[in-house]
């Protein structure tokens, strides 16, 4: 097996791909800790669901794309973090922010959006040549 080698732009694309997963992180708990009564109404039947579920999809694609090569383990590891998240919110929802309730619905839905994340982006890889490409 040859050594890998690493140059100073695959560490700076490895960088930029881990500040951009943890600012995505942020704006997740910012967006789920605003008070119920700041929160515009909408009439999208489950919008709040399809919101979660697309938080959370991009949440895992983002942090795989911290990794050259997520094997199973971290796939797990991702997506149990994704659904901790989701319900360590949901938690602080229902007993801290004013005016939110915690809804384990949304908790189900950050981890089905979780799971869609882990397998678009398992598609991408499979079969985009330029996945290889990705920060190590």
């Amino acid at each position: 097996m040859q050594p890998r080698i690493t140059t100073k732009s695959n560490f700076t694309n490895n960088n930029r791909a881990k500040l951009i997963a943890s600012l995505w992180t942020l704006l997740i708990l910012f967006l789920c800790f605003i008070p119920g009564q700041d929160l515009p109404r909408v009439n999208i039947p489950l919008a709040d669901k399809w919101a979660h579920m697309v938080l959370f999809g991009i949440f895992t694609i983002l942090w795989h794309r911290t990794v050259r090569n997520g094997k199973g383990y971290y796939k797990l590891m991702l997506m149990l973090i994704a659904v901790f998240i989701g319900w360590l919110v949901e938690y602080v929802q229902g007993h801290y922010i004013p005016n939110r309730s915690q809804d384990n619905i949304d908790t189900l839905a950050d981890g089905i959006g979780g799971a869609i994340g882990i397998v678009l982006f398992w598609l991408y890889q499979r079969f985009n040549k330029g996945a290889n490409n990705q920060p190590q």
